[in-house]
């Protein structure tokens, strides 16, 4: 169906939360919206772990965007890589394979989120990939089950326990959450499915530069959760900054400052840092915007760029004072959409947004989690129940939400992760702190 030709054209750039949230929101008869994403579909990125560990599949966090907008009769997909954004003639340049398209806007809207930061290290991508993608997580699924694997084939016990170390370097959510579930793979899920060894043995190390676990939360939280991960036998290292990563283990400085450490460990997990999107730099400098040093946009109060009032950055793109989470992009693709529409419709808009904070969840492993909700700080099965029933209510479409159900009850209840197929594992590109080869800085 075409879109009129008279209606205000909107770009959004990026289907994750804030770029799907403004979309939605801007189903409106007099605005004609364009998605633009490398992906089609939608990611549920918190439960990307569970992806890797084995207990949901790739679809059932992946809605196809088509799908998700198929009744939204004012909103057009464009899968393609964004590569140029030029200001003065308000055109974005996407490619997809060797097909270009240029498409034009009246406002813009840049949610196209972040990617792994190692802290001026990209080299260790090859060995310590992040989880940012559906690709990277079954990466990481096949590097925890192959793993496994191999253990089985080592006859040497001095030799299998490098593949049976893991490493999870960063302690906050996602740190947190991918040690707690190797734990509980290793002592549950995979009991019995081995004949040459326990797998039960298995070792897992979280590293953490700084001095606590979920730096983020309330003390008492962050205590419990370490409290919560030492019981469950994961070996939690605090001030303890990786210095180097290799295909054999990592190299870790000493608490104190003294000298380095070597853990071998065959299979890493990187859940240490974010880096905004490479559109970022492009948006700065054509703008002459400053950037943090996570590469985040200075942003005005109403999400806009300065002396570019057209122009909207969203969610892990911007840098205002709201923390780095899923709320804060729906809740910033949503108050952009409302200052779109106000402005088509000729009504005052609203000077910035109000960030409300509804609170932060982490879960540890079965049963055990924590919950920091305004006053409220809540630990143990009823967090976890908590952390499990938002988690469901915020997945998009109610087929995935029925169906990540039926496999959390198969996961938690019972002992079964029926989703262990992975792509043999490949060596990756490392891209995660390159800028694009084609983005160019735009006309000012």
């Amino acid at each position: 169906m075409s879109l009129p030709s008279t209606a205000h054209r909107v770009v959004v750039i990026g289907s994750g939360f804030g770029g799907l949230s403004a979309t939605q929101a801007l189903d409106h008869e007099g605005v004609a919206v364009t998605l633009i994403d490398r992906t089609p579909h939608h990611l549920f990125q918190p439960l990307l772990y569970q992806v890797a560990t084995g207990i949901l599949s790739e679809g059932e966090i992946t809605p196809p965007t088509r799908e998700v907008l198929r009744r939204q009769k004012n909103a057009r997909v464009i899968v393609g890589e964004v590569t140029d954004i030029d200001l003065s003639r308000r055109l974005v340049t996407s490619h997809s394979g060797e097909l270009t398209t240029v498409t034009s806007y009246d406002s813009l809207v840049v949610a196209a989120g972040s990617t792994h930061s190692y802290f001026g290290h990209p080299q260790f991508e090859v060995h310590a990939p992040g989880m940012k993608s559906i690709d990277d997580a079954l990466r990481i699924r096949g590097a925890i089950y192959g793993a496994f694997e191999t253990a089985e084939l080592v006859k040497d016990d001095s030799e299998r326990m490098p593949w049976l170390t893991f490493v999870v370097v960063g302690a906050g959510p996602t740190g947190v959450e991918m040690a707690g579930q190797l734990v509980e793979l290793s002592r549950r899920s995979l009991d019995r499915n081995f004949r040459s060894f326990d797998p039960s043995t298995a070792r897992v190390v979280l590293l953490e530069a700084g001095p606590q676990v979920l730096s983020t939360f309330a003390p008492s939280l962050s205590r419990r959760t370490l409290r919560d991960l030492t019981r469950l036998g994961v070996d939690v290292r605090l001030n303890s900054p990786v210095v180097d990563v290799d295909e054999l283990g990592v190299t870790v400085r000493s608490a104190d400052g003294s000298g380095t450490e070597r853990i071998e460990a065959r299979t890493k997990v990187w859940a240490a840092g974010v880096r905004a999107s490479p559109l970022g730099g492009l948006l700065a400098d054509a703008t002459d915007s400053p950037r943090n040093r996570a590469g985040q946009v200075d942003v005005l109060p109403d999400c806009s760029l300065r002396d570019r009032p057209e122009v909207f950055v969203v969610g892990d793109m911007m840098h205002l004072s709201v923390p780095g989470v899923a709320q804060v992009a729906i809740q910033s693709g949503r108050f952009v959409a409302r200052q779109i529409v106000a402005r088509v419709e000729g009504r005052p808009t609203e000077r910035s947004i109000r960030y409300r904070d509804k609170g932060s969840l982490a879960t540890i492993s079965r049963f055990r989690a924590v919950a920091s909700i305004g006053p409220l700080r809540l630990a143990g099965t009823i967090a976890w129940l908590l952390w499990l029933f938002v988690h469901l209510i915020y997945l998009v479409c109610f087929k995935n939400r029925l169906l990540v159900l039926i496999h959390w009850v198969i996961s938690f209840l019972g002992r079964g992760r029926q989703e262990r197929t992975a792509p043999a594992p490949t060596p990756p590109t490392t891209h995660s702190e390159a800028q694009p080869s084609l983005l160019r800085k735009a006309a000012s």
